[in-house]
């Protein structure tokens, strides 16, 4: 086939050395992918024996095809029963979606499934997905043995022009008639349908393999699915503009127009520039799993109604791209906690910039990245040929060490997004935002993403988990531990903070532990003086739409009881209080740290100040010690790894053991994690060591260690008082009813 269309949809060779790749093109070694459905295969066949009992008994009386594909006979009860258990035990594990594949056999023979096997296994799993047990849906993600139901782009980006506005449509015919102008003779429709279309199934793959997504149907906002994924590239990459297509539904007109809708301030309409960070979702339906959007290709779907209609939410932070918003970004990415980010490289441009930044920034933070290159459609074929080139040589790094993949069709679009998350597999993807190209893999890829490892989805009612909550109470009081030492501490990391005119103080951000419902008290702190003090809920919104609860890893939004806008900043934590206990959390100033220097032109030593990100926390701090392994001198240069023990400036913050952060100053870059949060007497026995007994620079700390101690006596005094009162007043009544009298 020739350049002028292959381009488009070449691939990477990741099986050599990218010395001895070729000039103009790329092809995938097959050979990846068949170690990855090897490794696949082991963990989502359809009944392992070696793990599943049950399936060891069954097979040997009948076997997964009888019982996909002759569903409808005598023993049709207890195969539907089967089934309902093995999907809702494959589910539970999965926390709520899993990608059943149909194809092989437990002992690895292939089912040799026909179209008429394929029809009535898609009718089968889809009644069982309807009973009780099950409550979920069902979807058909991909066929290896049809490729005419491997849905290619150009079919897609067609339909999808044609559900667009007439502008965009126009606009869309404009651009395809001059990139053909440009690039000569295109190809026949014949052969772009064979390259488009031709599926890249593995030759370890024996037979035809159908595979499934099942997700569980949400009975609230509370159980939705969330994937958050980070929005990160250079400037004039495409990224809002992207987004404005995936949610709304209709493409671009070559001039931003899709973007509009996702900027927050004037001036980021009148320049097209984002410099905030703008939140956007695009939700999944529960029924048929296609992308909720509207009817009407020019109207946009409010956010309660998406969430009325999915049953999995992806939430973008769509980040600046400009260097002086660099701030901001670090911000978004490391307060907004995403799951994943999508890199966002322009053909035309490669990856220059900010886009290398926002690359170290994943890696620092240890999220997984995939890459989506724009604007192929007014990029020449050898600009986009040394993008690929450059993309692949920064990916396959010693910094980076990832194997990246370009992504084509809905077969590969499955064995990357299986096999992303434990794997230095970095999916690419090639879209265009006015013709639409690419966009089908795009969006199905972002449907079968898995959820974080670190969060638990919910898999009951807050009423059910109340139940099992007092249940699970009950039987610990009677085995002796307190029910409350076992349950996650509750913390909540705020990260946005507004005032709604007529209701009050609204904080948002992600609940990082713990469960949350509206009417429980919390700690909110620490203050300017490293206080906390207490507060309710009042009532609790995810995606603008009222929630009964908040489970870990979601985003919410919280109203607070009495709390006013200067008593709130960003960077504070709502901790769980017990009524019973008046024990308040405490903070500090100084941590111990381990890092890592990634860039630093001359040395770092004592005193040295830089900007610390530590999830939603974010202040400048300085240097008080550095120890070395190896017992060298207190100075740090580029790649030195060290303990260091910080001192923030201004005030106290609220940390957790084990937390990722990032310093930087100017282009001084490190990574590292937080060892320890020090103690008063441990802070105080640094800050003298530092400043050789001097305490110079740190004034500030004594200050408020004085302001804290008399704060502290305050409320003593003040809770004497009020308790000395309430035993007294009988006594005070009687005083105060005898002066009457005398006079």
């Amino acid at each position: 086939m020739m350049d002028k269309l292959g381009y488009r949809i070449t691939t990477l060779d990741i099986s050599g050395d990218s010395a001895a790749m070729p000039a103009a093109k790329y092809s995938i070694d097959t050979s990846l992918f068949d170690s990855l459905v090897d490794k696949v295969n082991e963990a989502s066949s359809c009944s392992d024996p070696a793990t599943n009992p049950a399936a060891a008994a069954a097979a040997s009386t009948r076997s997964m095809k009888q019982r996909l594909v002759q569903f409808n006979n005598d023993d049709n009860d207890k195969d539907a029963q089967f089934l309902a258990e093995l999907l809702d035990r494959r589910l539970t594990e999965d926390r709520g979606e899993v990608i059943f594949e149909v194809g092989q056999e437990a002992d690895g023979s292939s089912m040799d499934l026909s179209d008429d096997d394929i029809a009535q296994v898609t009718a089968t799993l889809t009644k069982v997905v309807q009973m009780p047990q099950v409550a979920s849906f069902v979807q058909l993600l991909a066929d290896t043995g049809a490729p005419a139901a491997v849905q290619s782009e150009r079919t897609f980006a067609r339909e999808f022009a044609e559900s667009s506005s007439a502008q965009s449509a126009s606009a869309s015919a404009t651009a395809a008639k001059a990139k053909g102008a440009g690039q000569g003779k295109p190809a026949s429709a014949t052969e772009q349908d064979k390259t488009m279309s031709a599926p890249s199934v593995p030759s370890s793959v024996r037979g035809r393999t159908a595979y499934y997504l099942i997700r569980r149907k949400p009975q609230g906002v509370e159980q939705i699915l969330e994937v958050r994924v980070a929005v990160a590239g250079n400037v004039d990459a495409g990224k809002s503009t992207m987004l404005g297509v995936l949610t709304q539904g209709r493409l671009d007109d070559g001039r931003g127009k899709a973007r509009v809708a996702l900027f927050r301030h004037q001036h980021e309409i009148e320049s097209g520039r984002t410099s905030s960070v703008s939140l956007e979702i695009l939700g999944f339906d529960k029924t048929t799993g296609a992308p909720v959007r509207h009817t009407d290709p020019s109207r946009k779907v409010s956010w309660d109604a998406v969430c009325s209609r999915s049953s999995k939410l992806i939430s973008f932070l769509d980040l600046a791209g400009h260097e002086k918003y660099l701030k901001t970004t670090v911000f978004g990415m490391a307060g907004g906690a995403p799951d994943y980010v999508m890199l966002m490289v322009a053909a035309n441009a490669g990856l220059n910039g900010m886009a290398k930044e926002h690359l170290g920034l994943a890696l620092a933070l240890g999220i997984p990245v995939f890459v989506v290159i724009t604007k192929i459609d007014m990029c020449p074929p050898n600009v986009l040929d040394g993008t690929i080139k450059q993309l692949t040589k920064v990916l396959r790094s010693s910094g980076c060490r990832k194997l990246p993949i370009a992504v084509r069709d809905r077969n590969s679009v499955i064995m990357a997004a299986s096999r992303f998350v434990s794997q230095r597999v970095c999916p690419i993807f090639q879209i265009s935002n006015v013709t639409g190209e690419g966009i089908d893999s795009l969006q199905t890829f972002l449907n079968v993403l898995p959820l974080n490892r670190c969060y638990s989805a919910p898999t009951s009612t807050p009423a059910q988990a109340n139940t099992d909550t007092t249940a699970a109470t009950k039987g610990k009081k009677a085995a002796g531990p307190v029910a409350g030492e076992t349950q996650p501490k509750m913390q909540f990391d705020i990260s946005e903070v507004f005032v709604v005119p007529f209701v009050g103080t609204i904080v948002s951000g992600v609940l990082i532990s713990g469960m949350l419902k509206p009417g429980d008290p919390v700690w909110l702190g620490p203050d300017y003086n490293g206080h906390f003090f207490q507060t309710a809920i009042r009532t609790i919104q995810r995606k603008r739409v009222d929630a009964q609860a908040a489970y870990t890893g979601q985003s919410v939004s919280l109203w607070l009881k009495k709390v006013t806008r200067s008593q709130v900043r960003k960077g504070m934590v709502l901790l769980g209080r017990n009524e019973h206990s008046s024990e308040e959390p405490s903070s500090s100033k100084t941590f111990e740290a381990e890092v890592v220097v990634l860039y630093h032109s001359t040395t770092i030593s004592s005193r040295y100040q830089a900007m610390i990100h530590c999830g939603s926390v974010r202040q400048t701090a300085r240097v008080l010690s550095i120890e070395q392994a190896d017992g060298s001198a207190e100075t740090l240069r580029t790649g030195d790894r060290a303990r260091v023990v910080f001192q923030f400036i201004r005030h106290p913050e609220y940390l957790t053991e084990g937390t990722r952060l990032i310093f930087r100053e100017g282009r001084t870059k490190g990574v590292g994690k937080v060892l320890r949060v020090l103690s008063k007497a441990e802070e105080f026995e640094a800050v003298s060591k530092a400043t050789k007994g001097t305490m110079v620079f740190d004034h500030r700390s004594l200050k408020v260690l004085n302001e804290g101690i008399r704060h502290r006596a305050a409320n003593a005094a003040n809770a004497a008082a009020a308790a000395s009162a309430k035993t007294e007043p009988p006594a005070a009544a009687k005083k105060t009813l005898k002066h009457p009298t005398k006079g």
